[in-house]
């Protein structure tokens, strides 16, 4: 689906990154997309980045020093989930780390901003982050929180983004319908790292996809070693997670263009690319 309105934004959102190899393949790809795919080099050099980070450190987490080398990367807002706090440094940072949000629906005393406006090209941008509740940690409705913050937001800006990090697909279809009659401009679902192939404009307002992927190693199980993951099912025992050692790396995206003035998306596209290797080390 494609627009051709000159007053517009490109939204560029990654799904769940996943430790080394997904801070480093969507570094590469921002530096260099013709090296994934048939992108030109500033082909997104205009796009506001917006990536859900909370696998970023070693699978679990963001530290402090992964944050700020994601920002160095270009990333203009970070969002997460329910492993936001895996790691312990987390709650000494995240009132200070300007692009990082939390889900919105965690109790108010919780450290950290659920929501967040963030100026681009003379535009104001806003984003929420908010967490599921079926198969997921108990946490408040998301229902009227988000009501009412995206009226609050629809009073500074038109420009409404969402994370919804969600396990249950029909909890994600039902509350970005939901978000889309509140006004809300894109809608992205994070959480499950499989990318699923429903892009589309509900009500000719907003964009939405169920799930954007994940970005990291592919020869794994969701970014993760694929013999931890086999011996964790085949003997119900927990057993520590390690990143994927893979040989070929993804990026899991999704392109949203908004119109500045309604607030609608006028298209979407959904990026799914690979390469072989990347620079450095894929070892955390």
């Amino acid at each position: 689906m494609s627009g051709d309105d000159k007053t517009t934004i490109k939204v560029l959102f990654f799904g769940d990154m996943v430790g080394k190899p997904g801070r480093y393949a969507v570094r590469d790809f921002l530096q260099d997309p013709q090296s994934f795919s048939d992108y030109e080099k500033d082909y997104f050099k205009d796009h506001f980045i917006i990536a859900n980070v909370e696998n970023a450190s070693h699978g679990f987490g963001l530290t402090e020093k992964n944050y700020h080398e994601l920002s160095d990367y270009g990333i203009h807002c970070m969002t997460s989930g329910n492993h936001i706090w895996d790691k312990k440094d987390i709650i000494s940072y995240i009132d200070q780390a300007d692009k990082l949000l939390r889900p919105i629906n965690y109790p108010e005393a919780v450290a950290g901003k659920g929501s967040g406006i963030f100026g681009f090209n003379g535009v104001k941008i806003a984003v929420i982050n908010v967490l599921g509740r079926v198969f997921m940690n108990l946490v408040d409705s998301q229902w009227e929180t988000v009501k009412g913050e995206i009226k609050r937001l629809k009073e500074i800006t038109p420009i409404i983004i969402i994370d919804f990090h969600a396990e249950a697909t029909a909890e994600k279809i039902c509350f970005a319908k939901y978000c889309a009659e509140l006004g809300c401009s894109a809608f992205f679902g994070t959480h499950t790292h499989v990318q699923t192939a429903d892009e589309t404009i509900i009500n000719n307002t907003t964009g939405y996809i169920t799930d954007a992927g994940f970005c990291g190693g592919s020869d794994g199980v969701i970014g993760m070693d694929y013999k931890t993951s086999l011996n964790r099912f085949l003997t119900s025992i927990p057993e520590r997670y390690e990143i994927a050692d893979s040989k070929s790396f993804q990026i899991n995206a999704v392109e949203v263009e908004i119109n500045t003035l309604t607030g609608y998306a006028v298209a979407i596209k959904r990026i799914y690319c690979s390469r072989k290797e990347i620079e450095e080390e894929n070892s955390q």
